[in-house]
């Protein structure tokens, strides 16, 4: 993997983490906070997509976009849920 393809999966597991925590309704700031969320997003939808016999329509550099959105809200939720974090002010 070069240093560009490596730069575009950082930035499309960003995005997609940001918007998986906007989805819960929870505010993490911070670039590489949303990174971990993409991808343990990622790694969450892949899963829940494999068991639900469900595909996914949207794929960039072999990630599913929709999926890692689900799976990160559903990320966000489950540690908000866990740790009792309060949601963010508008």
């Amino acid at each position: 993997m070069g240093l560009i393809e490596l730069g575009i999966l950082l930035l499309v597991a960003s995005v997609c983490g940001s918007i998986g925590a906007s989805i819960a309704g929870r505010s993490y700031s911070g670039c590489f906070t949303n990174i971990i969320l993409g991808f343990i997003g990622a790694m969450i939808g892949r899963w829940l997509s494999r068991e639900l016999n469900i595909d996914d329509l949207f794929y960039f550099h072999n990630i599913p976009i929709l999926w890692s959105v689900v799976g990160s809200a559903l990320f966000v939720a489950a540690v908000g849920f866990l740790t009792g974090s309060q949601k963010k002010k508008e």
